[in-house]
C-alpha cells in the first residue's frame, strides 16, 4: 500500500501524495540552542531521519530542512519577557551568538552519536532576518498585520481559519496564548511578528518599524518557504508546538498567499520515570549524561520501540531492555556476515519475503516502527534457528542479510556495529579482535589449548564473549 501519514490538520490518516511526484520536501522545528540537548531533543530528529530514510528507500528524492532558533524565542513562549538566549548568555557571561554556537555544536555532536544524518539544510533564524521582514511587510499590505509602538502583530480577527490546526475555540485560544492583554494589541490572541528592542536589548536589527528582532513564529514560516517553496509536503514538530507555534505559522504563511504544508506530523512527549520532563522543574536528563551510561544507538532504538504519536516513558529498566534487544538484532547481523561470503544486494528468498512484507506494511502505516521492529525480531528468530540447525543455504543467508542491510541498518539507522565497535575506533577494534581470533584458531590447530583458552578467557574479562562453532569462532560484546 502507499504510505499513510496521520495528518494533524485532518486528524486522520491520509495517503501521502507529494506536491511534485518523486520529490518530497520536509521541514521540522529544531531546537532553541540555549542549553545542552536533552532526551526530548532526540525524538524529532530520530523520527524525521527515519522518515527520510524510508522515503528514499522507496525511491523518492527528499530535501529535509530543520531550523535552529537562535533569536526571538522568549521565556514561556510568550510575546513579552526575556529572550531565552539572552538570559542564558548573561548567566554564562557569553555573547549571545557565542552561546548559540556553543550549544548548536553540542546538539550536532549529539545527533551524530544517535546516528541521525544531517538535514539537507539547517537554517538559523538570525541569518534570515531579511526574509522575515519581507513576509511581515506582505502581511501588513494584505491587512493581516499592524504596527504598534515599534512592534508588529498578526491580526487574528482578520484570519478566519485561525485555530484550524489545533481545533481550539476562541476562548481556548485566549487561555492558551500565554500573553497578558497589552494596550498595544488589538486582541490578546494577536501574536508578535516583530518586536521593538528596548534599550539594552543586545540582539537587534534595523527594520521599517525601527530596531528590533523577529517573533518566534515568523522565523519558521520564512525559512521553510525559502528552502521548500510556497507549498511543500510535510511540516513537523512536537505536539507542544501545535498551539500557538504551528497555528501561527499557518496563519502567517497562508495569509501571505502561500499554500504552505500539506501534511502535519506531530510526535508526542517523553516522560522521565513516569513524569513529563520539564527544565523548569529540573526534571530532565541530558543526552551527554545518557551517553555516559548507554550506547547512543540503544537510545535511538528505545525511541523507535514506541510509535511517534504515543508518549514514551523513559526508564533505566527500559533502556537496559532496549540495549539487550538491540544486541540481539546486531548478533543476527554478525551471524549472517559470518555465514555469507559477501553481501548480495537485492537477494530474495520465499522464506524471507514475508518479513519484508510485514516491515514494509508497518512503515507505510504511519511509520509504525514498533511493528517494523517486531517483524525484524521474528525474522531474527527464524534466521538464527535455520543457521544453527544447518538448513540455511547461501540463498537464504544472502536474502536474510539483504533484509537486515536494507531495513535494520539503512532505514532504521541501527548500525550493526553499535556500542564499542561503533566508536571512532570501531573498525580498529574489529580488526584487532579478528586478528586475536585468528591467533587463537592457529593455537587450536597446533593443539596449544592453553594459549587458546588464555585468549578466550582474557577477552571474556574485557567483556567480549567468544563463541566456537562448526564454521569457526565469532565474538560479541557481553
Amino acid at each position: 500500500m502507499a504510505l499513510q501519514i496521520h495528518n494533524t490538520m485532518s486528524r486522520t490518516k491520509e495517503a501521502f501524495k507529494p506536491v511534485t511526484e518523486g520529490r518530497v520536501g520536509i521541514y521540522y522545528c529544531g531546537p532553541t540552542v540555549y542549553s545542552d540537548p536533552h532526551l526530548g531533543h532526540a525524538r524529532g530528529p530520530v523520527l524525521f531521519d527515519v522518515l527520510k530514510r524510508w522515503l528514499e528507500f522507496k525511491g523518492m528524492r527528499v530535501r529535509l530542512v530543520a531550523n535552529i532558533t537562535d533569536v526571538g524565542h522568549l521565556v514561556d513562549d510568550a510575546d513579552d519577557g526575556e529572550d531565552k538566549l539572552l538570559r542564558r548568555a548573561a548567566l554564562e557571561r557569553l555573547e549571545p551568538m557565542e552561546l548559540a554556537d556553543k550549544y548548536f555544536w553540542s546538539y550536532q555532536d549529539a545527533m551524530i552519536r544517535l546516528n541521525v544524518r544531517r538535514p539537507d539544510v539547517t537554517p538559523r533564524a538570525s541569518g534570515h532576518i531579511t526574509e522575515q521582514i519581507g513576509l511581515i511587510e506582505e502581511l501588513i499590505s494584505r491587512g493581516l498585520a499592524y504596527e504598534s509602538q515599534g512592534s508588529v502583530y498578526f491580526d487574528v480577527n482578520a484570519w478566519d481559519d485561525y485555530g484550524q490546526l489545533s481545533g481550539r475555540t476562541v476562548e481556548e485560544q485566549e487561555a492558551g496564548a500565554r500573553v497578558d492583554v497589552r494596550t498595544e494589541k488589538r486582541d490578546p490572541r494577536d501574536f508578535a511578528l516583530w518586536k521593538f528592542a528596548e534599550p539594552g536589548h543586545i540582539m537587534r536589527w534595523p527594520s521599517p518599524w525601527g530596531e528590533g528582532y523577529p517573533g518566534w513564529h515568523i522565523e519558521c514560516s520564512a525559512m521553510s518557504i525559502k528552502y521548500l517553496g510556497s507549498e511543500f509536503d510535510i511540516h513537523g514538530g512536537g505536539v507542544d508546538l501545535v498551539f500557538p507555534h504551528h497555528e501561527a505559522e499557518i496563519a502567517q504563511a497562508r495569509g501571505a498567499g502561500h499554500g504552505f504544508a500539506r501534511y502535519w506530523m506531530h510526535f508526542n512527549a517523553i516522560n522521565l520515570e513516569g513524569e513529563r520532563m520539564a527544565k523548569s522543574k529540573n526534571h530532565f536528563v541530558t543526552l551527554e549524561d545518557l551517553f555516559d551510561r548507554a550506547d547512543p544507538v540503544a537510545i535511538r532504538f528505545y525511541l523507535l520501540r514506541s510509535h511517534y504519536r504515543s508518549v514514551v516513558d523513559f526508564t533505566d529498566e527500559g533502556l537496559a531492555s532496549s540495549t539487550q534487544g538491540l544486541r540481539r538484532l546486531q548478533e543476527t547481523v554478525r551471524h549472517l556476515e559470518a555465514h555469507s561470503a559477501e553481501a548480495d544486494t537485492g537477494a530474495r528468498d520465499p522464506r524471507i519475503d514475508p518479513f519484508r512484507v510485514r516491515f514494509t506494511e508497518a512503515m507505510d502505516d504511519d511509520l509504525n516502527t514498533p511493528q517494523a521492529l517486531a517483524a525484524l525480531f521474528d525474522a531474527a528468530r527464524d534466521i538464527n534457528r535455520a543457521v544453527s540447525d544447518g538448513t540455511a543455504d547461501q540463498g537464504f543467508v544472502k536474502a536474510a542479510r539483504t533484509l537486515f542491510d536494507d531495513f535494520f541498518t539503512e532505514v532504521l539507522g541501527l548500525r550493526a556495529d553499535a556500542g564499542a565497535a561503533a566508536a571512532p575506533d570501531g573498525e580498529l577494534l574489529g580488526g584487532v579482535l579478528d586478528l586475536l581470533l585468528e591467533q587463537r584458531k592457529r593455537a587450536r590447530q597446533n593443539r596449544d589449548f592453553e594459549s587458546s583458552d588464555r585468549i578466550r578467557d582474557r577477552l571474556a574479562e574485557l567483556g567480549i564473549h567468544v563463541e566456537d562453532g562448526p564454521e569457526g569462532s565469532r565474538w560479541k560484546l557481553s
